[in-house]
């Protein structure tokens, strides 16, 4: 089976060139590594290009987004003839019988489209990053299976999808249901594409032999506004595209809705709390003006959703002033 392992870039060249070292040291058989730079203005594309010669590099121009670079990386494996696509995080390093791991498993479970990897956390190798989620109608999000629980752990759950730090896809889900959807830019791509994979007949499972170290989210890390913001538009986009008319008109109801219209009460009440306070001490407000930041980001994640503003979402969630 040809494998080819897409690995996207934004500003993120120590890790990449980190993660590219590990996949160099792996026992397996020949594989084809392809970097796809998504618009970086650091000099990781001279990087990587020096250092690893022989890996694809290929340029967007601009940030597509996980989704839209990851799907430019996907199209040239296909077009080379891939049989199994390995979408790989930049913020990994991958254990010596990663590859060989996944390669052996793929070859043995046919019915598998999609398999997961086993992440470990960077910072505790002895806990689970997460090995994926189960959707839950009760709360409209996933419940993560394995979220920070001790190595070794492993699963008998069905998974709707796996962690997206490291899936191996084989060529027929591709053929089957498409690329990552764009629109979703950032956060619950993965989600989306493995429930449609699974509607699709495919099935869904983890490799717990392709070991991997995670930095979990090294572009955002926290409760960032960006996180919030893209995980409300997502959460929202994910509602739109996999859920009945009927459930989502329940979620909407009961869940969605009633949680925006707290987190507008908060964030009108926090801020009288925070301007009365700015006039009558001297007192460091900056955690409180982050949570205030928190419960905009989340409004505006919503209301960019119902407003099909989609893209990488707004300026002043770049604006490093407004943010310290």
């Amino acid at each position: 089976m040809k494998l080819s392992v897409v690995i996207l870039n934004w500003n993120g060249k120590k890790d990449t060139l980190a993660c590219l070292d590990s996949l160099q040291k792996t026992q397996a058989p020949p594989f084809s590594i392809i970097v796809v730079d998504n618009g970086s203005q650091d000099d990781s594309v001279a990087a990587i290009s020096q250092e690893f010669p022989s890996a694809t590099l290929l340029q967007t121009g601009k940030n597509l987004g996980y989704a839209g670079g990851n799907n430019v990386g996907i199209a040239h494996a296909l077009k080379q003839g891939a049989d199994l696509v390995l979408l790989l995080n930049n913020d990994t390093l991958v254990d010596r019988h990663f590859i060989a791991a996944y390669l052996h498993q793929a070859s043995e479970e046919k019915k598998a489209g999609i398999l997961g990897a086993y992440p470990l956390r960077m910072t505790h190798p002895d806990k689970l990053d997460h090995l994926g989620g189960k959707w839950n109608t009760e709360t409209a999000t996933f419940d993560l299976v394995g979220l920070e629980a001790p190595q070794g752990f492993r699963t008998d759950e069905p998974l709707d999808y796996v962690c997206g730090c490291s899936i191996l896809i084989r060529r027929e889900v591709f053929e089957a249901i498409g690329m990552l959807e764009p629109t979703f830019f950032l956060f619950w791509e993965e989600a989306d594409f493995c429930m449609r994979a699974k509607k699709a007949g495919f099935g869904i499972d983890i490799c717990y032999e392709a070991m991997l170290l995670h930095k979990v989210s090294a572009s955002f890390v926290g409760g960032t506004p960006h996180k919030t913001y893209f995980w409300w538009r997502g959460r929202c986009l994910w509602i739109e595209r996999n859920c009945s008319p009927e459930e989502k008109q329940r979620l909407y109801r009961k869940i969605i809705l009633p949680q925006q219209r707290h987190l507008l009460k908060l964030r009108l009440l926090k801020n009288m709390h925070l301007f009365l306070e700015s006039l009558l001490s001297n007192k460091d407000v900056s955690q409180k003006k982050a949570k205030l930041l928190q419960y905009r980001a989340a409004l505006e994640g919503y209301r960019d959703f119902r407003k099909a503003c989609f893209g990488s979402g707004p300026s002043w969630l770049f604006n490093k002033r407004v943010n310290s």
